[in-house]
């Protein structure tokens, strides 16, 4: 009967086990309570039993297709908030992922649980099953997972990330909300405008045509009536340019380069540019906090937490710092003289760093900009509308004025 070495979640020595194959053995452990994360087959005696047709006997004639596609936000992080209290309930992996799935919510849901099922139970660790699925699991979630199965924390790694899903949930929907109104405000706007400058206006200005010659008509009156002339005429290649410029910057996005230079460029917005900064710094501290309070090492946190910034230009600064940690310098230096930090972000790290609190020091820090990033939003979305019906009362104005001033014109023309 072959021989397998496993090694038991939560560290520990290696042993072994006889049983008639992997899959076997596997289920073996789990009756026992033990969670391998990983085994390997280290001896076997010949005979049929060792083929592997034997194991094909006792594996599922087809493992669970990955064709049930990705789940959402939402779905993944009550997931993985039901996985950790189970875990910490005191259920063994298999089992707790099996009742998870007897809740069967949705088929993509029941199809990524099957996977990861399938995975463990034939000795695959949940890391190892997590990443072989793929997204929703990303680099952060599976590094997340391997470090809570190699500290032997797996349920609190879990409720961390849970709570790391549902801020960055929140923060999304935070986001969302609060360009509803800003966006059906806009549209409002510009279609307003564009009816009055292409239907209301031509129509009263067109009075005045045979009455005064153009020249003599007032400036502003002159350019609204050019303007809805060229609207009017020319409006098919107005929407072919803005279609055209729109899959420009599109494409451009898509290129390295390109979104690196549209990055650094929307930083530099007035308001949106800080709006997106508090952002980005809020959910790579948070992220970072939860990283290294998981055990990872504070550079392989770095460069896990850099996807999480959303902006090039930052996570192009994240690649330098970590570089510069690698050579043996501290994380805080480098980031403060990237610019891209705010000083008060650099300053924790550094104290972080010198007293050994690090992790705690940056769940302090993420509440911080947290809350920051809630007010930073709240006062863009007050004052985009602001400036928005700022500049539309200012082209109405100038619309009613280049309406009045050939009333007024006429009536002197008359006394």
């Amino acid at each position: 009967m072959p021989t397998f070495s496993y090694q038991p979640l939560g560290g520990g020595g290696s042993a072994v086990i006889d049983a008639p194959d992997r899959a076997a053995a596997v289920r073996t452990l789990r009756q026992r309570g033990i969670t391998p994360v990983r085994i390997d087959a280290v001896g076997a005696s010949p005979g049929p039993e060792t083929s592997p047709a034997a194991d094909a006997v006792d594996a599922p004639a087809i493992a669970p297709a990955r064709s049930g596609g990705s789940i959402s936000a939402a779905e993944m992080a009550a997931f993985v908030r039901e996985l950790a209290t189970a875990i910490q309930a005191g259920l063994p992996l298999v089992l707790a992922l099996k009742t998870i799935a007897r809740q069967g919510r949705n088929a993509r849901r029941s199809a990524m649980l099957a996977h990861l099922i399938h995975e463990v139970e034939h000795g695959r660790s949940l890391a190892e099953a997590a990443a072989s699925w793929g997204r929703p699991f990303g680099e952060m979630v599976v590094s997340l997972i391997r470090a809570g199965e190699l500290s032997g924390r797996l349920g609190e790694v879990l409720e961390q990330s849970a709570d790391l899903l549902e801020r960055e949930l929140k923060l999304r929907r935070t986001l969302a909300e609060g360009m509803i109104y800003p966006s059906f405000l806009a549209l409002l706007i510009i279609g307003a405008i564009g009816v009055i400058s292409t239907v209301i206006v031509p129509r009263i200005l067109g009075q005045f045509s045979g009455q005064i010659r153009a020249g003599q008509l007032p400036l502003p009156t002159r350019v609204v009536m050019s303007t809805t002339d060229f609207v009017t005429t020319w409006w098919w290649l107005l929407l072919a340019a803005a279609a055209g410029l729109t899959l420009f910057v599109v494409n451009t996005y898509r290129q390295p380069t390109g979104r690196l230079k549209i990055d650094r460029a929307l930083l530099r917005v007035p308001a949106l540019g800080a709006v997106l900064r508090d952002v980005a710094v809020a959910r790579f501290t948070r992220v970072l906090a939860t990283l290294v309070g998981a055990g990872l090492p504070a550079l392989t946190s770095l460069r896990i937490t850099r996807g999480a910034l959303g902006n090039k230009a930052m996570e192009q600064a994240i690649d330098d710092v970590c570089d510069q940690v690698a050579s043996g310098k501290t994380i805080a230096d480098p980031m403060e003289a990237s610019g891209y930090f705010p000083p008060l972000l650099t300053q924790i790290m550094g104290v972080g760093e010198r007293s050994g609190r690090l992790p705690q020091m940056l769940s302090q820090a993420a509440g911080v900009f947290e809350d920051r990033t809630q007010s930073s939003i709240r006062v863009f979305t007050q004052l985009f509308p602001l400036v928005m019906v700022i500049v539309a009362a200012v082209l109405v104005a100038f619309v009613v004025l280049a309406v009045l001033l050939p009333l007024v014109q006429m009536q002197e023309m008359i006394g």
